[in-house]
C-alpha cells in the first residue's frame, strides 16, 4: 500500500478549513480523503498559536527533537538517581 504524501500547503489549508468552523472536522477529512486523526496532527503542526501567529514546520520539527532530547534527559537523571542511591547504601 502506498502512502499519500501531501504538501505543506495543502495541510496549512486543510487546517485553516477546521479553524473557520464552517464544517465539522469529521465532513472536512471526508471531504479531503484523510482521517479526522490526521486533521487533527496537521492543526498541532501547523495551527494557530495563542498569539495568533503559525507553527511552522520547522519549529515543529524542533518541538519534536526537544520533546525527544527532555525525554532522555529525564530516563538519564533517573539512572544517575538509582546510582547514587545504591552507591550512598553501600557506604553504610
Amino acid at each position: 500500500m502506498n502512502k499519500r504524501v501531501f504538501t505543506n500547503e495543502f495541510k496549512q489549508e486543510a487546517v485553516r478549513l477546521m479553524e473557520r468552523g464552517e464544517s465539522t472536522i469529521v465532513q472536512i477529512a471526508k471531504d479531503l480523503g484523510v482521517s479526522d486523526s490526521t486533521l487533527h496532527n496537521w492543526r498541532k503542526q501547523f495551527g494557530t498559536k495563542p498569539d495568533g501567529s503559525r507553527t511552522t514546520a520547522d519549529e515543529h520539527e524542533e518541538l519534536i527533537r526537544l520533546r525527544r532530547e527532555n525525554r532522555i534527559l529525564k530516563e538519564e537523571r533517573e539512572i544517575l538517581k538509582k546510582a547514587a542511591a545504591y552507591f550512598a547504601k553501600e557506604q553504610f
